[in-house]
C-alpha cells in the first residue's frame, strides 16, 4: 500500500502540473487515480476528488487574485448557483451505483478531451450592456450539477460560460473560474459526504469511507505540481500541450469504459455472429463520430461586454 501511495503522489504531481500549465483540466484525472491506483471505490474517489480539486483551486486562485485578474462579483454569482447544483448532484450521485458513476465520469472525460483537442476560435459578438443574470444562474446550476454528480471541476465548461455570459476576457475568465470551481467543489463534496434522515436531521454518509492520509498526500502533491506548472507557463506551447493532454484524457476515458462495461460488451459479442457484428459496427460508429467532432471547425462567440467604468458610475450632475 505504501508503494501505491508513493505512485499516487508522483502521478498527482503531474496532474497538478497540468492544472498549473493549462489553468484546469488536470483535476479530471484525480478520480481515476484514486480508483485504479489507490483502490478507492467510485463514490469515495469522487468525494475525495472534489476535496482535492477545491483545495488545489484555492491555491491557484491566490496568485490570480494578487494579480487582480479575478472578477469577484461575477465569480460569486456563478459560484453560488454552481454550489446549489453541485450539492444536489452530490446527493443524487451518492444514491447511484458506483459503476454507473464511473461510466458517466468517463463520458465527462471524453467531452473534456474533445473540448481540449478542438480548442476554440474566438469571433466577435454583438456587445451587450449588462450581465444576463438569469442565464448565468441557470448555467451555473447546470454546470454545478454535473460537477457534483461526477466529481470533475468542470473548468472547461465554466471558462466559456464566464466569457459568453459574464463578458469576461479570457485571462479574467480563467482566473475567475478557479473561484467558481473551488466553490462548487466544496458543495459537491458535502453533497456526497452528508446524508439526511435515518434517525438524525443530518449526518456523515456511512457509505463514504475516506482514507484521509492518502487524500492529504495526493492533495499536497497536486499543489506542488500546480506551483511547478505555473512556473513553466510560457516555456511550453499551450495549444500543443492542451491537445496532447486532451488525447491522453481521451485514452483514459476509453480505459475506464473498457474496465466498467468491456466484459459485458465482450460477452455480448461472443453470443453470436450477429451480436459480434453489432459490436464492431457500434465501435466504428463511435470512433467515426468522435473523429468528426474533433475535426469539425468550431467557433465560440465572445461577447463584447464592457465593465462599467468610474465615469459610468459617477452621479449625473444636476441640470442648470
Amino acid at each position: 500500500m505504501a508503494i501505491l501511495t508513493v505512485v499516487a503522489a508522483v502521478l498527482a504531481v503531474f496532474i497538478g502540473m497540468a492544472v498549473g500549465l493549462l489553468g484546469g483540466g488536470g483535476s479530471i484525472l484525480t478520480t481515476p487515480l484514486l480508483v485504479y491506483v489507490v483502490g478507492f471505490d467510485a463514490k469515495a474517489a469522487i468525494t475525495a476528488s472534489l476535496f482535492v480539486v477545491a483545495i488545489t483551486s484555492v491555491f491557484g486562485l491566490i496568485s490570480h487574485a494578487r494579480a487582480g485578474r479575478v472578477v469577484w462579483k461575477t465569480g460569486v454569482l456563478f459560484g453560488v448557483a454552481g454550489m446549489v447544483g453541485a450539492f444536489i448532484g452530490g446527493q443524487i450521485g451518492a444514491r447511484l451505483p458506483g459503476a454507473l458513476l464511473l461510466i458517466a465520469f468517463a463520458v465527462m472525460m471524453g467531452v473534456t478531451a474533445v473540448a481540449m483537442i478542438r480548442g476554440r476560435k474566438q469571433v466577435a459578438a454583438k456587445s451587450h450592456g449588462g450581465r444576463p443574470i438569469v442565464r448565468i444562474l441557470i448555467d451555473g446550476l447546470v454546470v454545478g450539477l454535473v460537477t457534483g454528480l461526477v466529481g470533475a471541476g468542470g473548468g472547461f465548461l465554466v471558462v466559456p460560460a464566464l466569457v459568453l455570459l459574464g463578458g469576461l476576457s479570457m485571462p479574467n475568465a480563467v482566473a475567475t473560474s478557479l473561484l467558481v470551481v473551488a466553490m462548487k467543489s466544496v458543495a459537491g463534496f458535502f453533497g456526497y459526504a452528508v446524508a439526511f434522515g435515518g434517525g438524525s436531521v443530518i449526518s456523515w454518509n456511512s457509505e463514504i469511507d475516506l482514507d484521509w492520509p492518502i487524500i492529504l498526500i495526493v492533495t499536497g502533491a497536486a499543489i506542488v505540481g500546480a506551483l511547478v506548472g505555473s512556473r513553466l507557463v510560457g516555456k511550453i506551447h499551450p495549444d500543443l500541450l492542451r491537445k496532447l493532454f486532451g488525447w491522453f484524457v481521451l485514452v483514459m476515458a476509453v480505459f475506464i469504459l473498457v474496465q466498467e462495461i468491456g466484459v459485458t460488451v465482450f460477452e455480448f459479442a461472443q453470443s453470436g455472429p450477429l451480436q459480434a457484428i453489432e459490436v464492431i459496427v457500434g465501435i466504428i460508429v463511435i470512433i467515426a463520430a468522435f473523429t468528426w467532432i474533433i475535426r469539425r471547425p468550431v467557433q465560440v462567440e465572445v461577447a463584447n461586454f464592457t465593465e462599467p467604468t468610474a465615469e459610468d458610475n459617477a452621479p449625473t450632475p444636476p441640470k442648470t
